[in-house]
């Protein structure tokens, strides 16, 4: 049996009348697809349509098979168990009171042909890196990847034929990220993911673009879509040039066409008037030419006209690429310069130490580009915290350099949210002049209306360029700046900008991330492992 997804004609409206969709229109039926588009797009939006969870303005979602759907905030409560997660804790209540020897009817009923729910349970559970994982834990006890990977697994138990994934790398450390990538190559039904981890993405069928009344679809991987994107601006920007020369060649013809009827037009004055030609005959004579004049004038208009509507289509067609482009050179740091020193460095947490006996030492050197990877729940957010100082150690020593070190958590909670964009930036460079602030907020692509928005309300990948703004222009510049997984939740294109704003940064920085292909795009040039309370040098990972 074949399945698949159909939308037809549909349309999407927030209760404000705020909308996302118009007339949308496609057909899903193999493979695994990746949705892709700019946050605030309706990829997720879409997802829940097809789910079932949101109804359409106007128009149908039809989905023919089982259906499982992982939203990126999975809704569950800290108090549930693995069992009561993965929808299984009931067919094994009633395994255990048959093997204690109640056989009553409602037993079997429950159970029905799930005699061996445990062994598929633990199998699920071991594919995705939660062998050992027991099924009475308590979700509040669980790491956010352990989570992710705990959620996905509950779809797979049912064995769906169409399987919506979003964000399904979010907060999952490198090794449960290649688990997932393996337990998706064997899915055999119909996959539609949202992701910005392009390592997973170049493992998709089909990339779909998401317009508000189009899905485009481009066969091949996520690598196969950029250069099919490339092309197209390289050939929408061809003709946009084409079209200025065009339009600039006819405005040319109207203008000389306008000076050849006025030349003609006062040679004709004077021939009749040196010709004495009756006055009445002279007259018609003149209106004639301007009348030929006017339609030669016209004819040329219309020509222009026509030509300014084929740049404006060609501009239509031409994407809008917005890179960030900085000169960073406040931001310098002398190479070999001691930033931070750690020795035996301790934290305890809960009663028990995070680190090994002895504790960790780190040294970091300008300008260093450091990824700090390990598992979840190895203690990264924790060495960050330490070196910023915003957490005290229980022993050991350290020293900091006078430069100062900025620290962008998960949560980008660094800004007011109820000021400005300009007013925060204000606030980070008071020396700089106002002209002077407004021309870098422009450079990090917050233009005219877009400074003056609160901080509050904007997107995740607004809100981490309004971050950047005001750190690395701040008075006096981050010689070290600390990055706690950057990526989480931004769109392809926000990363593209943090990528770029990291490129121009002159200083050290250490970055927090599982994103093999962001970490290779920043040129990173020391690789830490955090794990088992141990922190050691390692090699770059195989993109």
């Amino acid at each position: 049996m074949s399945h698949a997804i159909v939308c037809s004609n549909l349309s999407f409206a927030w209760p404000d009348d705020t909308p996302v969709f118009h007339d949308l229109s496609f057909t899903m039926s193999t493979g695994s697809t990746g949705l892709v588009a700019p946050n605030g797009s309706g990829k997720s939006t879409l997802l829940k349509l097809i789910a079932g969870e949101l109804r359409p303005t106007t128009g149908s979602v039809t989905v023919s098979g089982t259906l499982g759907h992982v939203p990126q905030t999975l809704p569950l409560t800290g108090d549930l168990t693995v069992a009561e997660v993965l929808g299984v804790s009931e067919v094994i209540r009633a395994l255990d009171a048959v093997e204690s020897g109640d056989v009553s009817e409602e037993h079997f009923t429950t159970i029905g042909d799930d005699w061996d729910v445990e062994e598929r349970t633990r199998a699920q559970l071991d594919r995705l890196g939660l062998a050992g994982l027991a099924l009475d834990r308590s979700l509040n006890t669980l790491s956010g990847g352990q989570v992710v990977s705990l959620g996905l697994a509950a779809q797979l138990l049912k064995r769906p034929d169409v399987l919506l994934l979003d964000e399904p790398t979010n907060n999952l450390d490198r090794d449960a990220r290649h688990k997932l990538y393996d337990v998706l190559a064997d899915f055999n039904g119909l996959l539609v993911l949202v992701a910005h981890d392009r390592a997973l993405l170049d493992r998709m069928d089909s990339i779909a673009e998401l317009g508000s009344s189009q899905l485009r679809f481009y066969g091949g991987n996520f690598t196969a879509y950029e250069e099919a994107v490339r092309a197209e601006r390289e050939v929408a920007e061809k003709n946009v040039r084409n079209a200025e020369q065009e339009l600039k060649r006819e405005k040319r013809e109207l203008q000389q066409a306008r000076e050849r009827a006025e030349r003609r037009a006062s040679n004709a004055a004077r021939n009749l008037k040196n010709a004495g030609l009756p006055r009445i005959f002279a007259g018609n004579m003149k209106r004639g030419a301007q009348e030929s004049a006017g339609r030669a004038g016209q004819t040329h208009a219309s020509r222009v006209g026509e030509a300014r509507g084929r740049l404006d289509e060609a501009e239509r067609a031409l994407r809008e690429e917005q890179r960030i482009t900085l000169d960073l050179p406040d931001t310098q740091v002398p190479a070999g310069r001691n930033l931070f020193l750690g020795e035996g460095m301790q934290v305890r947490h809960g009663g028990e130490d995070v680190f090994a006996e002895g504790g960790v030492d780190l040294l970091v050197r300008g300008p260093e580009r450091i990824a700090l990877t390990g598992p979840n729940g190895a203690g990264k957010t924790t060495l960050l915290r330490l070196i910023t100082g915003e957490l005290a150690p229980k022993s050991g020593e350290i020293k900091r350099n006078d430069g100062r070190i900025a620290y962008l958590s998960q949560r980008l909670d660094l800004l007011d949210p109820d000021r400005t964009v300009a007013e925060n930036f204000a606030a980070f460079a008071p020396e700089r002049p106002e002209a002077e602030r407004m021309n870098l907020l422009a450079r990090f692509l917050f233009r005219g209306p877009r400074a003056h928005l609160p901080v509050g309300v904007l997107s995740g990948g607004e809100r981490l360029r309004a971050t950047l703004a005001c750190v690395l222009c701040a008075e006096p510049a981050p010689h070290l700046l600390l990055l706690d997984e950057p990526t989480n939740n931004l769109d392809l294109v926000s990363a593209g900008q943090l990528e770029s704003a990291l490129n121009s940064y002159r200083g050290a920085f250490m970055v927090v991330s599982h994103d093999e292909r962001f970490l290779a795009e920043i040129g990173v040039n020391r690789w830490l492992r955090l794990a088992d309370g141990t922190l050691e040098a390692t090699g770059a990972p195989a993109v």
